[in-house]
This record gives structure tokens, sequence and C-alpha cells, in this order.
């Protein structure tokens, strides 16, 4: 185009591409990238309905929300704590020889206290189901914990070696879990980490239980963890996992910084139920995970809404009209429609 051409001509000259394609701001940040592979557990039907305004669902909605996290292509869930009732071991069990019965990919665990006769009953729903139950054995770790319990660090310490030997011997994979781990002293973390570490766990589970943390505070608490383990000679052999809860409202930036900072397994609730305001909003997470393109090529999440709202009647939860996984406004938005509010 020559000099002489009006600039109106040379503007109309420019690439289309270049007026149609996005600008995406999001792609200058100054932290590493979120790993490829990312990993979610579903902790619903756990630590989900613990919260005092959410109803147990029936076994057989159970059944139809398990079935819906492998369709959508969770990796695992939390099918309850057997060890506190009759009726969450039977819960359990069913759930887990519907996954061994249906080959279902998604993997089950169990929650337990640190405490051998918590891991018995998920022993024995391992043996009764014919699929291995990883065992999420968690404790207390923040000072108040400590002080109101009247703990110390040996106390701890045999309880939780106790507990994970025990698992580990009983042949089942094994998390173990600091509650509020937001809020714990390092002098407390390292030796209790490096303890059951040496009894052969294969995960190590921090919590941000009462919603505490700030990015931040992620960042530095998986790099402290992560530290305990390569100083052991561990590295790449021990998973992290990052468990968030939303009382400052920084539930899901928490959980992808985790992710971005070492974590390699979130965990979270549909709808974000759980006690107080709640956990991270698993279905959210999932959304975000898409943008974000970290999840495998060809995930299907075109039955995320029917999650949602299945959830949402079983356990009774209201779910306001504007909530980012409602099914119209989801898939609007996903598919790049919005209407100027010009």
């Amino acid at each position: 185009m020559s000099e002489a051409e009006p600039p109106q001509a040379r503007r109309l000259a420019r690439p289309k591409a270049s007026r149609e394609q996005p600008y995406d701001w999001n792609q200058h940040s100054a932290q590493p990238p979120i790993a490829s592979h990312v990993v979610l557990l579903d902790e619903t039907l756990r630590d989900g309905i613990q919260s005092p305004s959410v109803c147990d669902p029936s076994i057989e909605d159970k059944l139809q929300i398990v079935h819906l996290l492998d369709q959508l292509g969770v990796e695992h869930v939390t099918l309850a704590m057997p060890g506190g009732g009759q009726r969450a071991f039977n819960d359990a069990l069913r759930m887990a020889q519907e996954i061994a019965n249906h080959r279902l990919r998604i993997r089950p665990g169990c929650a337990a206290r640190t405490v051998v006769k918590d891991i018995r009953p998920i022993a024995e729903i391992a043996q009764r189901s014919g699929i291995a139950i990883e065992v999420m054995a968690f404790i207390g770790s923040s000072p108040i914990r400590l002080d109101a319990e009247a703990w110390d660090v040996a106390y701890l310490t045999r309880l939780s070696t106790e507990a994970v030997d025990f698992a580990v011997r009983s042949g089942l994979p094994c998390c173990f879990v600091t509650e509020d781990t937001t809020r714990a002293r390092p002098e407390l973390l390292q030796p209790l980490f490096r303890s059951v570490l040496d009894c052969g766990v294969q995960r190590l589970c921090l919590c941000d239980t009462v919603g505490h943390a700030t990015p931040e505070g992620v960042r530095s608490l998986l790099a402290f963890t992560r530290g305990v383990i390569d100083s052991m000679g561990l590295s790449r052999q021990i998973g992290i996992d990052w468990h968030g809860h939303n009382d400052r409202g920084l539930a899901q930036i928490n959980a992808l910084c985790a992710l971005q900072s070492g974590a390699d397994r979130v965990h979270g609730t549909v709808l974000g139920i759980g006690e107080r305001v709640g956990n991270v909003a698993l279905d959210q997470l999932l959304l975000n995970l898409q943008r974000l393109k970290l999840l495998p090529p060809g995930r299907d999440l075109s039955r995320l809404s029917d999650l949602v709202q299945l959830v949402a009647q079983a356990c009774r939860v209201p779910m306001p009209s504007q909530y980012p996984v409602r099914a119209a406004g989801a898939t609007d938005h996903a598919a790049g429609s919005r209407r100027s509010s010009k």
C-alpha cells in the first residue's frame, strides 16, 4: 500500500485476526505455570455433608453422584468416614462395590482419624469390595488444637505413625492429612512429616481448614513441604494434596495457586458445600481448568450442570440464579457468546 493511500484504507487492510482474537493478559503471569496434569479429589460426600445446613443424601443419590463424577473425569472421591457410624460404613461399602462392579475409573478413598480403630473399617471395605481404598488419615496440627487437646509433638507423632504403619501394613494407599496446616508451626510440621514419610505414607495433604491462607501463604507452605520431602531424598515419590476452605473468599484462587506451587492433587466439593462457608467449589475449578487448557484433551464437561443440580437437590442446598455453572449461563459464556451492554 502506497503512502498516498488514505489512513482509512490502511486501517481496513489490517489482518482480520488482530481485531477478532482477544488478547490474553493472563499469559503474563510471573509465576511458574501449573503442571499439565492436574488431579482432582471430590469431598462432597464426606466434608461437604458435614455442614449442619446440608442434608446427607440417600444412597441412591450418592451412587448417581459417583457415576457423574466418573463421567466428568474426576480421578478420586472420598466416600465417607466409615469409623463414624454404621450408616457411613454401609454407604461407603455400597459405593465402593458400585465402583468395582461397574469398573469405574474413579478411585475411592475414606477419611479416618489417625487411630487404628478408624482405619480397620476401611480395610474391611477394601477387602469386601475387592478394590483399593485410600486412607485419608487426619490429625489436628495448629497451636489452637494442641492447646485445646493438651497434645504435644511426641503424642501427635506416636498417633500418626501408628495409624500410617497400620494402613501401610494393611496394603492400603495412605495420605497423611494435617488439619489447619496453614496455621501450624514449621517446627511441628517438619518432624511430623518426616516421621510419617519414614512409615511409608505416599501423600501429604495440606489443609486450609478455616480459610486462613492467602495465595502468598499457599506458596510458602508448599515450598516448605516440598523442601522437607526433597531433604529426605523422596523428590517425585511423594504427592502433595491441597484442601482449602472459603472463609476469606479465596478458595478458588488458592487452589490454582497450590497447583502452581507444587501440589498435584486438589480437593473440592460440588457447589463448594461444607462447614461454615464451604470448600473449594469443584465444579468451578473444573471450569477454570478447562479455560486454562489444563484438562486432558476431549474432556467432556457437558454433564457438569447435571451434577451441580443433583447435589443441590439431594443435599437440599439452594443454588443462586447466577451461579457460574448453572446450565444456560455457563454454556453461553463457555461458547464465547456475550451480549453487549450498550
